[in-house]
Parts: structure tokens; sequence; C-alpha cells
């Protein structure tokens, strides 16, 4: 134990910590990891790579989460009331979620994966330290705060609803919030434990959490519903938390962090630290007010209009999740250890690099939402009891939003670019100024206007556009010469590729719906799905080739690796071979 750390803890509270890490280590986490489970600890020593590994992961966390929406729904939409239930869980999400945003990733996403690899790289127990640290001020912090939110859920919530909201459904808003307060706890902690995980460019276990999150969400509302109704889904809420928590500690552990009961920022970088939170904690109270705004217009409306927006949302932000969000969090640790050298232009490459590999994916993401937007709704919330009315009115919210999915996606690596330069000054002002356009948008095309749901959803759209177009220009002019030829050029080729996809997408799906298959077979409404998409998708493919973009080697790339993992794996484990073929199943 070091001698700060001796002179800040009481011998009561270094005997706290020697408790909860025996207990952790009385379960023999370790062991766990058996040596067929050693992969889930591989480094990902490239941006690629551990993209990859995140997007894979959020493959199956997407899937997952749209599966836990389709169950919701199923259970919760058969009735007038029962939807306004519905309706009432995806606001009480807002709260809780925004405590996590503020107080967890306002510390961690901005600043302690950056810090936390300086230290490390001078003294790894001092690492595990500041980690120790910083877990026990959030913690601290969060409780109080949550508390706080608790006792004035009620009043909260009618603050943040409109005039079509009905008393009931704020009843069952406040219920919820004060439930799904409690989870965020585990959110916190487990956080830090991915932060450290990825610093150490482990990305598997953090990628796999999200997944026990939402299994957690389905298994309360599976087990709970005939009980507890639509409060079966806060609790679910608690058990997946938990479970994103429980993952990740013994792969902490394993990598040597021992938790302790201290509050000692006598460590440089923690002062840092602190420095660094209070912008970014602006920036994403100003991107949570602009949510928080979103669900006061659309209750405003009635007519279920949130449950219309938040659920196109959704499956805009897929797209996101899978490319922007993995690209960005990859790239964090390596533009975080360029950032800090004398010579910029790795730096500069990597980002536009990243900005390109980004683009390249989610275009034709966004040209396939865009074009086969009502399969897509069908598929994911088309249960018996969704109303078509409904599905049409999403798909329609879909399509608008679906165009700015590529600023989206390229703004997830932006923010991280500017924060490895321990810039979140920028960030801060970008938000600013697209949060205040969007609140004058929305309030106009709400209360002026007769556009409804679909004016909310284009305000959204262009929003997102503009704040794309501020990040680029602030990063042009901190980096003269960064956005250079060959960047524009590429970013050109690739909406090229994307508009010729449109165009051979739309027509085939058209005739296929009209003459081949029958859509109102859910098999067939997959199978017309997946074949217009793969047509799509080939066309995007023949184009990006005819135009020779870089990025189209990705592709290889991803299918080499993936051949030589498997291979690999069938090498270092062959016994997983016997093992197969020793199951009478088959």
């Amino acid at each position: 134990m070091s001698r700060d750390y001796s002179q800040v803890c009481s011998f009561f509270q270094w005997q706290c910590a020697a408790i909860m890490n025996n207990m952790f280590s009385s379960l023999q986490f370790p062991r766990l990891l058996s040596r067929n489970m050693k992969w889930l600890e591989n480094k990902q020593s490239t941006i690629l790579s551990a993209a990859l590994i995140i997007t894979i992961a959020n493959i199956a966390s997407s899937l997952a989460g749209l599966v836990r929406s389709r169950l919701l729904i199923s259970y919760f939409f058969n009735s007038e009331s029962s939807q306004q239930a519905y309706e009432a869980l995806l606001v009480a999400f807002q709260i809780p979620d925004m405590l996590f945003q503020l107080i967890v990733l306002g510390a961690v996403s901005a600043a302690f994966i950056p810090l936390f690899a300086k230290v490390r790289r001078r003294s790894r127990p001092e690492a595990f330290r500041l980690a120790s640290v910083v877990l026990n001020a959030l913690l601290l912090v969060f409780t109080a705060t949550a508390i706080l939110v608790a006792i004035f859920a009620e009043p909260l919530t009618h603050w943040r609803t409109g005039d079509a909201f009905t008393p009931e459904q704020i009843a069952i808003v406040v219920k919820l919030t004060r439930i799904m307060l409690v989870a965020q706890i585990f959110f916190a902690a487990s956080n830090i434990m991915s932060s450290m995980l990825q610093s150490y460019q482990r990305f598997i276990i953090p990628s796999i959490s999200p997944i026990l999150y939402n299994f957690g969400i389905v298994a309360g509302v599976f087990l709970l519903e005939p009980m507890l109704g639509i409060y079966a889904a806060g609790i679910g809420v608690c058990i997946g938390a938990f479970l994103h928590f429980l993952i990740q500690v013994p792969f902490v552990l394993k990598m040597g962090f021992r938790f302790g009961w201290s509050l000692d920022f006598s460590i440089p970088e923690s002062k840092q630290l602190l420095k660094l939170i209070p912008p970014r904690f602006l920036t994403i109270a100003t991107t949570e007010f602009q949510r928080i705004a979103l669900a006061f217009f659309a209750t405003s409306l009635g007519n279920l209009s949130f449950v219309v927006i938040k659920h196109a949302l959704d499956l805009m932000i897929l797209p996101i999740r899978l490319f922007g969000v993995p690209i960005g969090q990859a790239s964090l640790p390596f533009l975080s250890e360029e950032s800090a050298k004398a010579d910029q232009k790795r730096f500069q490459t990597l980002v536009t690099q990243s900005l390109n590999q980004i683009t390249f994916f989610a275009l034709p993401a966004a040209v396939l939402i865009l074009i086969l937007r009502v399969p897509f709704v069908r598929l994911v919330f088309g249960t018996k009891n969704f109303p078509w009315e409904t599905t049409l009115l999403m798909g329609k919210a879909l399509a608008v939003i679906a165009l700015s999915i590529p600023a989206q996606a390229v703004v997830q690596l932006l923010i991280r670019a500017f924060h490895s330069l321990k810039d979140t000054v920028t960030p801060l002002i970008v938000t600013v100024i697209t949060v205040a356009t969007y609140m004058i948008g929305a309030a106009g095309v709400i209360f002026l206007t007769d556009f409804g749901v679909l004016g909310l959803a284009a305000v959204t759209g262009i929003i997102a556009i503009l704040e794309l177009g501020l990040f680029l220009f602030f990063l042009e002019k901190r980096m003269p010469g960064c956005l250079d030829q060959s960047f524009l050029h590429s970013q050109l080729k690739m909406m090229a590729a994307g508009f010729f996809m449109a165009v051979f997408l739309y027509l085939p799906f058209r005739i296929l719906d009209e003459l081949v298959f029958d859509t109102s077979r859910t098999m067939e409404l997959l199978g017309l799905t997946i074949t217009t998409g793969t047509i799509g998708m080939l066309v995007y493919v023949y184009f990006a080739a005819l135009l020779a973009i870089p990025e189209l080697k990705i592709i290889g790339t991803i299918l080499d690796s993936i051949g030589s993992a498997t291979r690999k794996l069938v090498a270092q484990n062959p016994e997983l071979i016997v093992d197969t073929m020793d199951d009478d199943s088959l």
C-alpha cells in the first residue's frame, strides 16, 4: 500500500477495502477465465481491430435491444391505458439516464481514459489508485444526487412533460424513475471499469456487458410482468445494470485493480481531471436538455408522439452504434497517445482515416434505412397489437431522420478527437449553438405549424448536420490542412456511391414488393428486406470499387481477420471441435 494512501485512509477504511477485495477474490473470478475464454482478454492493438470487436458486440447488443423493445410492445400495447403506460416507461428512462450521462460520462468520457493512460505509463499502482479515487467520488456524488431526484421526482416529471401527458402517466413515471435510479449506481461503477479495460486496449468485455443489460430487462419483464405490470420493466433495468457491472469485475481484478476507500486527489492528474470535468459536464447537460425538450415537445402533441419519435430514433441510431461509436470509442486511446507527441501529422492522419471509415459504412446504412424504412419498422415493432397508422407514421419520421445518420456517426469521432487533445471547451461551444437552434426550431414547428412529429423529426435531422459542420469548421481551424483535398474527394466519392445505391435499391424494392413478395406475412417481408438490401449493398460495393474508394479494402481486411481468428481458435483449442461433435443433438 502506498505511503500517500496510508496517510489518507483510516484503519477502518482499510479493513472495508480489504473485505470488499477478499469478497471478490473468494468468488475466484480469475479462475472463471479458463483457457477457452482467454480470447476475452485479448488486446486490440489497432483502431480497426478494436472497432471490429466493438461493432460485433454492438450488433448483438442492438439485436438484444430490439428484441427487448418488441417484447415490451407485445406486453404493453394491448389497450389505450397500456399504451400510455408504455409511453410513460420511455419517459421514465430519461432522468436516470441523464444523471448517468452528466455525472459519470461527464468525468469518464472526456478525460479519464487519457489521464489514466498517462499515469499508467508512469506508475501502474498509482493509475489504479486514481481509478479508485474517481470511482469513490462518482459513487458519492451520484448517490447523493439520486436521493434528491427520488424526492423531487414528481415535480421534475410535471416540468418536463407536455399538456397531453395524463396524470396517470405522470404517476407511473414517478415510480419507475425512483426504481431505475438504483440501476445507474451499478452503471457508474461499471463505466469506470470499462474505461480501465479500454485504456489497456481490451474492448471485448466492455462491449459484451450491454448485451447482459438487455438480457436482464427481458428476463425481468418475462418473469415479473404478471405480478408487477409495467413496473417489471423497471426491475429488469436494475437486474440488467447489475449484470453489466458484474461481468467486468474479474477482468479489472486480474489487471491488478484493487478497490480502496480513498478520496485522495493528491495525484497531479486527478486535479487535471477536475479541471476538465466542468466543460464536459456543461456539454452533456446541454445535450441532455435537448433530449428532455424532445420529450416535452412530443408529449405536447399527444397521440403517442413520443413513442413514434423515440423508436424512430432507436432505429436511426443503430448504424451510429455499429460504426460511429465503435470507431470513435476504439480510436480514443490511440488518438490520446498521438496527441501527446510533438508531431501532430500522425494524429491528423488517424482522424481523417477514421472519418472516412465511418462515412464509408454509415452512408449505405442510411440509404438502407431511408428506402426500407417501413419494412424495418414492421420487423422490429410490428407486433399484432401495434397499430398500422403508427407504423406508417414512424416510418416517415425514420426516413426524415435517416438523412442525418452519417453526420451523427462522424460526430462521435470528432467529439473524441477534441477530448484526446484535452479540449472540452470546443464541444461545449458547438453543443450550445446546436441545442439553442434546436429549441427555437422545435418550438416553432410544434406550436406554430401543423407538421407535428414529422416536423420534430426534420428539426432533429437538420440540427445534426449543423453540428457536424461546426465540428469540422473548428477542427480545420485548429489543425489547418487536416481536411485536405484527398479527404474531400473521398467523401464525395462515397456520396456518389450512396446515391447510385439509393436509385438501384428503390427500383427492385418497389418491383419485388408489388409482384413477388406478399408482405402481409412476416417471413416474406423479411425475405423482401434481405433481398433488396443485398442488392443495394452489392451496388454500393460495385461503385466503391469503380470509384477506387480506398476504404473498400477494409471489408477484405475484416474477412481476413475473422478467418485468421477462427483458424487460430481452432488450432489452440482443438477440443472444441470434439466437444461439439459429441453433442447428441447432432
